[in-house]
């Protein structure tokens, strides 16, 4: 069983990251590739543009937006395989650039990955 951290792609690298996956569909501002220490960009496992514009993290939405981005993952298999490919009993840190800290997608991707091993 992998552990999964969550962490802001703002903060600085640490080596109690483990592997380091951004799960954003789109890059962070300000954040060159070379020193992000990212070692997979899970984009098609993030949430669809449309589902990300539509959350624009109203708590009042948190669970309305997990259960439609849950469905987005059951329905996309292959990418969902391919973040898993990255965990294999690793410690990992799924990287997010949203100042929201508590309620994004990085938290509802562990969950969901949590719930199906």
């Amino acid at each position: 069983m992998s552990t999964i951290h969550i962490k802001r792609i703002y903060e600085a690298p640490e080596k109690s990251d483990g592997t380091r996956i951004l799960v954003d569909r789109l890059w962070p501002r300000g954040i060159r590739k070379e020193n992000a220490g990212i070692v997979f960009w899970a984009r098609d496992a993030a949430p669809s543009n449309e589902l990300r514009k539509w959350y624009n993290h109203d708590p009042d939405k948190w669970s309305d937006f997990r259960e439609r981005y849950f469905a987005e993952l059951n329905a996309n298999p292959e990418a969902v395989a391919e973040l898993k490919s990255h965990l294999k009993g690793r410690v990992v840190t799924f990287l997010f650039s949203s100042k929201e800290t508590e309620l994004n997608n990085a938290r509802a991707l562990k969950e969901y990955i949590e719930q199906h091993p």
